[in-house]
């Protein structure tokens, strides 16, 4: 079984999908469960060095909080995509603001972070 989220007229759901094939005998229908909601989004800050997405992806981890000094190619984010695992590095010393939460999809040069 692999879980996605899906959104639906604005409306995003988890779910789960069995694979064509797969052994497990089906199990009954559930009602799909809303997502929640994401949070107010934060602001990029001005002057800071972005970071973007290299490829479309999903946000598995986020490795700081907002607010914590980085070093230049410390990993900051875990971002999933074709089921591997890529860490996203800060491209300089600074402040790093986090603009994306964990579980959330992302697209190519999506703004993930600012580092100031």
């Amino acid at each position: 079984m692999r879980n996605f989220i899906i959104t639906v007229d604005g409306k995003r759901y988890e779910v789960g999908v069995e694979e064509v094939g797969a052994t497990a005998s089906p199990a009954p229908a559930a009602a799909p469960a809303a997502a929640p909601a994401a949070p107010a989004a934060v602001a990029a800050p001005a002057g800071g060095t972005k970071v973007l997405s290299p490829f479309p992806g999903l946000i598995k981890n986020l490795l700081v909080q907002s607010g914590t000094s980085v070093k230049k190619d410390q990993p900051i984010l875990v971002l999933e995509a074709m089921k591997m695992d890529n860490d996203i590095t800060a491209p300089c010393d600074g402040v790093v603001t986090l603009l994306v939460q964990k579980g959330a999809n992302v697209e190519s040069d999506a703004v993930l972070a600012v580092v100031g």
